[in-house]
């Protein structure tokens, strides 16, 4: 999006473009090319320097001087910088509304068209190129497609948006206290050289999709999918388990994919960008790295929030004097759905020695879900 001051340029819908990438693009956008960057910047009243900077954030390439933008460009630049004049955004954070957005959406789109094409077994019309087809199919979706974005978007808001304000106190706003946990495939370095390139894209997708619908059932967020590994978060340490437990079980009753290995630590998280950092989820990454095949280990900090909400025993033998002792009583006994065992502390990189915890579901225990 870089322009001298002159605002002079030239009309792109020339020579060396697509017709019909020109008439997607138009039916996508709605309108028309009309503006250089110079002059959608001073139609929106913003300088070049924050246009560039909203442009380059949701994910745009430089396009010079050439007429490529339209009036839905010139409307997003005015909105966000008219955020930023009320006072209900610093700039920083509209650059970095407007690189959330464009990295999630980039993302989205580059799925739905390859799933689209990909899904044409037969043009409708003989001759009919997978191409040509495009122009129809987006044309029929297109206004379908958008209602279910918003829909999706204002649903997953009002989510997210319940469980800040359900926080103790301000500072969790950012900084929150929340189960983290990867779910790693062994040996995908192996399958990658053994297996076609079709059939381990199908088996990844089967993979996130797996994880994706056992996390979102029962209460985790999927934080993101990076191929062979899974990382997802939940507000307690129950919930985390009960997920990678299912995980575990599900994935070893299918013969057609990789054993599985989750590692998951308990404590304090930084918030970014709907991204998790800090040292819980490095613990949480290299506890992943050392468990063993169909396993889950634990830190200590999560092993002691299962113990805290009764979730597990602190041993066997605490187990039996809670019953022993709700026994004479006559009270209900204590029904724990996991069980954990200490293992052999270890040194981890960059975290020190640490203790893991072998996470297994108590006998009898049955599953949640």
């Amino acid at each position: 999006m870089t322009v001298d001051d002159s605002g002079s340029g030239t009309d792109a819908q020339g020579a060396g473009e697509d017709p019909l990438a020109l008439r997607l693009e138009q039916l996508i956008l709605g309108a028309e090319r009309r503006y250089t960057p110079f002059q959608a910047a001073r139609s929106a009243g913003v300088t070049m320097e924050l246009a560039t900077r909203f442009w380059r954030a949701m994910g745009f390439a430089d396009v010079g001087q050439a007429k490529a933008l339209t009036e839905a460009d010139v409307l997003a630049l005015r909105r966000l910088a008219g955020l930023v004049e009320a006072g209900l955004l610093s700039e920083a954070m509209a650059v970095q509304v407007a690189r959330s957005t464009g990295q999630t959406t980039a993302r989205l789109a580059e799925w739905q068209i390859d799933s689209f094409l990909e899904g044409l077994t037969e043009p409708p019309e003989p001759g009919m190129t997978r191409t040509e087809v495009t122009y129809p199919i987006v044309e029929l979706l297109l206004p379908e497609l958008e209602e279910f974005l918003v829909y999706v978007w204002r649903r997953q808001l009002a989510a997210s948006a319940g469980r800040v304000v359900q926080g103790a106190d301000d500072e969790e706003m950012v900084d929150r206290r929340l189960a983290v946990a990867f779910a790693d495939l062994v040996g995908f370095t192996r399958l990658t050289r053994r297996m076609e390139e079709e059939e381990l894209g199908e088996l990844v997708e089967a993979f996130e999709t797996t994880a994706a619908d056992l996390v979102a059932a029962r209460g985790g967020r999927l934080i993101k999918t990076l191929g062979d590994e899974v990382l997802y978060a939940a507000d307690d340490a129950g919930t985390a388990a009960e997920i990678a437990m299912r995980l575990i079980e599900t994935m070893a009753n299918d013969e057609t994919m990789p054993e599985l290995r989750v590692g998951m630590a308990f404590g304090t998280v930084t918030t970014r960008m709907g991204d998790v950092f800090g040292t819980t989820v490095n613990l949480a990454s290299r506890l992943t790295s050392i468990a063993p095949r169909d396993a889950v280990l634990v830190d200590t900090a999560f092993a002691e929030e299962l113990i805290r909400t009764g979730d597990a025993p602190a041993s066997e033998a605490a187990a039996a004097e809670a019953v022993a002792a709700a026994e004479k009583e006559g009270e209900e006994p204590p029904t724990y759905r996991f069980a954990l065992q200490p293992m052999w502390q270890r040194p981890v990189r960059g975290l020190g020695v640490v203790e893991p915890w072998l996470l297994t579901r108590r006998n009898g225990a049955p599953s949640s879900f």
